[in-house]
């Protein structure tokens, strides 16, 4: 309040009032709607705190609800599923970088024998394939899984993945020996990076010891999606859907009962001779109770003063279908993808529209495709070369020198998508390469394929064919020839 206010305020208690009243008006303008706190706003409670203080009350709970959807809920399977089959699909394709060619075919041999389940998983039941859509399926339901770098000595390459759930991390205990702070069961630094993590041992019947073990860091492979800079952990990914697809889910339980009542015609009749009834007798002969039991085209028999109705319950809501499309599509949209592919329903597009939906549900596929191979694929990648060298599998003499990162060097080859239409993506990719603005290696790449795969695989037919005196009439292999046919219109194809 300025002079002057005080001075009206002074003189005059109501003129005084008055400006204060549209001055709070004029200030309520300024303001932002979301954050008010009137009538319409004042329910809306929020907290600002660190990511980890807010997580941790409900990560737990949050995650019991996601599992129990995971084992009763369709919809949602059908949506992670989706994402699993898209981002991970038969796994993923290593390419050695080397600067040798024969070292870079020796290293992905050797990588091809230890993804097989016997050799990558301690437990020996998972390939590496199965344990990326593993990681994939519980990053989503669970919100982080978490993967150890374990070591078998009796093992030709002794490294092996250990994969730990989320509930084996002791949340008991907030301090270390050392001074470092835990939360959620990771022992961080001053700088809140993660330094060890705590885990429950565990029985081979899944029972805890209630003791806990220290493990370095270095050796665990912590995979959640980060959305704050404090977050520690991860929370499940169906958070924000949970609550739409649990009333969805009940929805159309509570239709599907209706309907069956519906389908059960059910007729009352009075009578005054209950011992000479003809017909059901719907009551328990042990309790003498009856029985609450609607079959098709049952009789029930009513006592005395009690009247004959008839049981007629309604259809089936006829905006059920759009209920359930609207929910599928927001929980499709908080899980970044299309409702065509969280429904699998494509009646409702054309051409256009699908590959349009196609290409953006493929943004979000790769985002994850990136993710994994950044902070699982390359690690792992990285300690599978080490052990292998360590122990004779690849013989590289100046591997611990300087040029280590050299031979570390590699790629990752993702699985590739269909095309909705081969004909007119093929023609694109054709028209691409002829203006030298797309390779091979991009295109084969977006196939999930290696190009070098492809043109020795051309090759081999084309010398097979050779040989039985066959000419193979395609464009890939006129062009491997230097050849190109004229077309009337003095075109090349």
């Amino acid at each position: 309040m300025n002079f002057i206010d005080k001075l009206i305020e002074v003189i005059s208690p109501q003129r005084a009032f008055e400006r204060q009243k549209f001055r709070s008006a004029l200030d309520a303008q300024r303001s932002y709607d979301a954050g008010r706190v009137d009538r319409l706003g004042g329910g809306w409670v929020a907290v600002n705190s660190t990511a980890e203080q807010i997580d941790a009350v409900f990560r737990d709970r949050l995650r019991a609800r996601a599992r129990d959807l995971e084992r009763n809920n369709d919809i949602v399977e059908s949506i992670v599923a989706g994402i699993v089959r898209n981002v991970v699909g038969k796994g993923f394709t290593l390419q050695a970088r080397t600067a040798d060619e024969e070292l870079n075919t020796l290293i992905e041999n050797r990588w091809k024998r230890w993804r097989r389940a016997r050799n990558c998983d301690i437990t020996g039941r998972s390939s590496f394939g199965e344990i990326l859509a593993l990681l994939m399926r519980r990053m989503i339901y669970d919100g982080e899984i978490l993967a150890v770098k374990v070591y078998d000595s009796a093992a030709k390459v002794p490294f092996k993945l250990q994969l730990r759930e989320a509930d084996d991390l002791d949340t008991s205990i907030t301090a270390a020996p050392n001074g470092n702070v835990i939360q959620g069961g990771v022992e961080l630094n001053s700088y809140s990076k993660p330094v060890a993590y705590w885990f429950y041992e565990r029985k081979p019947d899944g029972f805890s010891t209630h003791k806990s073990i220290r493990i370095e860091a270095q050796r665990v492979i912590h995979l959640f999606s980060k959305t704050r800079p404090t977050q520690v952990r991860g929370i499940s990914q169906l958070a924000r859907s949970m609550d739409r697809m649990r009333d969805t889910n009940e929805y159309l339980e509570a239709e599907r009962v209706k309907a069956r009542i519906a389908a059960c015609l059910a007729v009352f009749v009075e009578t005054n001779a209950p011992q000479n009834r003809v017909g059901r007798m719907a009551t328990d002969s042990s309790t003498g109770q009856r029985q609450d039991v609607i079959e098709p085209g049952m009789i029930e028999y009513l006592k005395p003063g009690e009247s004959m109705k008839i049981a007629t319950p309604g259809g089936i809501n006829t905006n059920a279908k759009d209920f359930v499309q609207l929910n599928q599509r927001l929980a499709g949209a908080g899980a970044g993808i299309s409702y065509e592919l969280a429904s699998r329903d494509y009646s409702q597009t054309n051409y256009s529209s699908a590959r349009q939906g196609l290409l953006e549900d493929q943004k979000t596929f790769a985002m994850l495709q990136d993710y994994l191979i950044e902070h699982f694929c390359q690690e792992v990648y990285t300690e599978f070369l080490i052990s292998a060298v360590l122990s004779g599998q690849i013989p590289i003499k100046d591997f611990f020198g300087d040029k280590k990162d050299e031979y570390c060097e590699h790629e990752w080859i993702t699985p590739g998508w269909s095309w909705i239409d081969p004909l007119k993506e093929a023609n694109a990719s054709g028209r691409e390469l002829e203006l030298g603005i797309n390779t091979r290696a991009r295109i084969s790449a977006a196939q999930g394929r290696d190009w070098r795969d492809d043109l020795d695989q051309l090759a081999a037919e084309q010398e097979y064919a050779k040989q039985l005196g066959l000419q193979l009439n395609s464009k890939g292999s006129d062009a491997q020839n230097g050849k190109t046919n004229s077309t009337p219109d003095g075109e090349t194809d």
